[in-house]
């Protein structure tokens, strides 16, 4: 066995590029661990790299490998990759998650992600919105926001956009203004990555929402691997129809192993100014079905009105930004 240091095989391997980002190990500050077993002639090396997968990693195994066996001579080397934009994105810090979800579109599922998180922001907490309908997205339009791209810091990290005290990233700011995202998995999967890894959030962010594409496509699947430890609201509409894709939506969330905090009846009934009676629009009983059938509870029947003050976010006078804000408080508690 080679008659080296820690320090000495650590001086070999610093100079050691890391595709990703063009920097050599030392740069990055990467190797968090070296150890060296003289019975086994082993080297046990824990490096953090940009990527993990792909072309990047292999070169930077060979590479790891090359210097260990063939330049210095051990026996055998014990390589742990970890990815850096991993351990330093929000998925790594004391946030929570909530996944606001539907069976099917056109049930205001955006519009409840965004004014649960409005609602949250109105209590002092630090919310970011993470609008992860693809094809179908429309936060920026609930949330009143002009077209713009998005900047990137000093890191080459994403700075979010704001609106109403709410940090927001969508795939619409990365679109030309207009026009459609026409993308197939692979692409989507990168660009929820992006959303988590990529950006740089408030470091004390207490609350990220995420409005999740309807139904159970590759999206949700892609945040799962994600963020395991994520918690659900479901949406649906009184009418039966849709409940009945709610209750599939809502197994799929069990399936993925997100704790489903309860059922929210979207466009429950219009209270006839006329005669103050409800009228049950969609039908009525959708709500309670879904909670049922999925054991949980229906949290809360949102009539519709329009809002007093913007264009779909309600304030704390408005008697839906009461609704909200009892769901955020129950949000909160958990």
């Amino acid at each position: 066995m080679p008659n080296l240091t820690i320090q000495e095989v650590k001086e070999k391997l610093i100079n050691i590029v890391d595709p990703y980002n063009g920097k050599t190990l030392g740069e990055n500050n990467a190797i968090k661990h070296i150890g060296i077993d003289p019975d086994k002639d082993l080297v046990v090396l824990i490096v953090s790299i940009g990527k993990m997968g792909g072309l990047e990693e292999k070169a930077v195994r060979r590479a790891l490998a090359k210097i260990v066996k063939i330049d210095l001579g051990f026996k055998g080397v014990k390589i742990q990759l970890e990815e850096k934009r991993k351990l330093e994105s929000i998925v790594n810090r004391n946030v929570k998650f909530i996944i606001v979800m539907s069976g099917k579109g056109g049930v205001g599922k955006s519009t409840v992600a965004a004014n649960l998180a409005y609602a949250l922001k109105r209590k002092g907490k630090i919310v970011g919105i993470i609008d992860a309908d693809i094809y179908g997205s429309s936060i920026p339009q609930v949330l009143e926001m002009k077209h713009e791209y998005p900047k990137c810091a000093e890191d080459q990290k994403i700075i979010p956009l704001e609106a109403f005290g709410m940090e927001v990233i969508s795939t619409e700011f990365f679109a030309e203004e207009g026009k459609p995202i026409i993308w197939r998995g692979a692409m989507l999967g990168n660009m929820i990555e992006n959303f988590f890894y990529e950006v740089r959030w408030n470091k004390n962010t207490d609350f990220i929402i995420i409005d999740s594409p309807p139904g159970t496509g590759d999206i949700p699947l892609d945040i799962r691997n994600i963020v395991p430890k994520a918690e659900a609201l479901l949406v649906t509409t009184p009418h039966l129809a849709a409940s009945h894709v709610a209750v599939k939506a809502g197994f799929a969330a069990g399936q993925l192993n997100h704790e489903i905090i309860g059922v929210i009846e979207n466009m429950s009934y219009y209270s006839n100014p006329v005669n103050g009676e409800k009228e049950f629009i969609f039908g009525a009983g959708g709500g309670e079905k879904v909670a049922t059938e999925l054991n949980t509870e229906l949290l809360c029947q949102i009539p519709i009105t329009q809002p007093t003050h913007h264009l779909s976010l309600y304030e704390s006078d408005e008697e839906i930004g009461k609704i909200y804000d009892d769901l955020a408080d129950i949000v909160m508690i958990r």
